[in-house]
């Protein structure tokens, strides 16, 4: 196995095997915060770096590491200095805000961990978990199921741009898109309006005069029966997609069943949560559904990265550590002087992460499909 050397010289890390004589080496660099607020992600992500360089156990991959302090400015003077050390392709930047100056750098190619996907420079790949892989994962399981009418529910936040495109992208049929507020109280007007709230709640008032001034046989039987109820009436919808998160997430889901949707009833969909085991214990949520990586490939990276560092890793991290063996991988099979072309054919990889293609400067995910019910998480397919 070859043995690993760090050296910090200059505000610059290298880290790389011991040379091999005769053999050109591949010059990869990582671009990643050191410094700044952002600074654990980073270290993370150059150990996950670290781990792969030493599964793959070849003397002839160069990792250079250089700073971007989650900072356009500072990512591009890093980006050019990579160009001086005859880097052609970099792992990063992390930050989808990192990339905006990267397109004056053409002689590189970069494999960033965001996973968006709009607007990209040229030379940038996605290399998250993107809106469209979840979507495509969630496409599936909607015709599995023969759900007819799906709403989506998205934030007014800074995605929505990618969140249509990813629609378009995926052919998943909706029935209807809404933006809504994040502030709790404005967002409950909206669920309201969105679910006919108001009026399905004015017909069980109604219903029940209706019945207190019957002559109906059994009255009291049919007003303890209507006392039990929240509204009268379906809302149009057999589905509903929440492209949220954390707190969010809940709020919405809270503000659903304020207006009488339960889970129960109808299929209560969202995008990757990352196996949050806070879900598990909101148990009035359940059943909810949402796309992700294979539970089982995360776990076992995650005991080898804190077998390995003694600290538990963040997703990027399992990211990266892929990215480092695709590049091998393409290096092995072609010549990658052109990267940017080679990006943009179709090819299927297997990593720890799961199974992923590469189209059109974006990776794509495969993605397993769980259930969270009663208590517990439940792989679909």
């Amino acid at each position: 196995m070859s043995k690993i050397f760090i050296l910090i010289f200059f505000g610059i890390f290298y880290i790389y095997p011991i040379a091999s004589f005769g053999v050109e080496k591949i010059k990869l660099g990582l671009l990643v915060p050191i410094t700044g607020n952002d600074s654990k992600l980073g270290k993370q992500i150059i150990k996950s770096t670290r781990a792969a360089l030493k599964d793959i156990n070849t003397q002839n991959l160069e990792i250079y590491i250089k700073d971007t302090n989650s900072n356009p400015t500072t990512t591009l003077k890093s980006a050019k200095e990579f160009v001086e050390m005859g880097v052609k392709i970099v792992i990063g930047p992390v930050f989808y805000k990192s990339l905006t100056y990267l397109d004056e750098v053409n002689e590189i190619t970069f494999l960033s961990l965001t996973n968006k996907t709009f607007k990209l420079p040229n030379n940038a790949i996605s290399a998250g978990i993107n809106a469209s892989s979840q979507l495509n994962t969630i496409k599936k399981f909607i015709e599995l199921n023969d759900i007819k009418k799906t709403i989506f529910l998205t934030p007014n936040l800074d995605y929505e741009d990618e969140i249509n495109r990813a629609i378009k992208m995926s052919k998943i049929k909706i029935y209807k898109k809404y933006l809504y507020d994040t502030e709790p109280t404005k967002l409950t007007a909206q669920i309201e309006k969105i679910t006919n709230y108001k009026i399905r709640k004015q017909n069980l008032e109604d219903e029940i005069k209706r019945v207190e001034n019957s002559d109906l046989v059994d009255k009291e039987k049919q007003l303890n029966k209507l006392k039990k109820k929240y509204t009268i009436g379906n809302v149009k919808f057999d589905s509903v997609i929440i492209a949220d998160f954390d707190e969010s997430l809940k709020s919405v889901i809270t503000s659903l069943l304020y207006t009488d949707v339960s889970p129960k009833k109808k299929y209560i969909i969202t995008f990757n949560q990352w196996f949050d085991e806070s879900l598990l214990e909101e148990k009035t949520f359940q059943p909810i559904y949402y796309p992700s990586i294979n539970k089982e490939n995360l776990e076992n990276f995650q005991n080898k990265f804190f077998s390995e560092f003694n600290e538990n890793p963040n997703y990027l991290s399992l990211l990266s550590y892929d990215l480092v063996g695709l590049v091998y991988y393409l290096s092995l099979k072609n010549d990658l002087t052109n990267l940017n072309s080679l990006f943009r054919k179709k090819n299927s990889f297997k990593g720890k992460i799961g199974i992923f293609n590469i189209k059109d400067n974006k990776i794509n995910h495969k993605l397993n499909f769980y259930e969270v019910k009663e208590g517990k998480l439940i792989e679909i397919f």
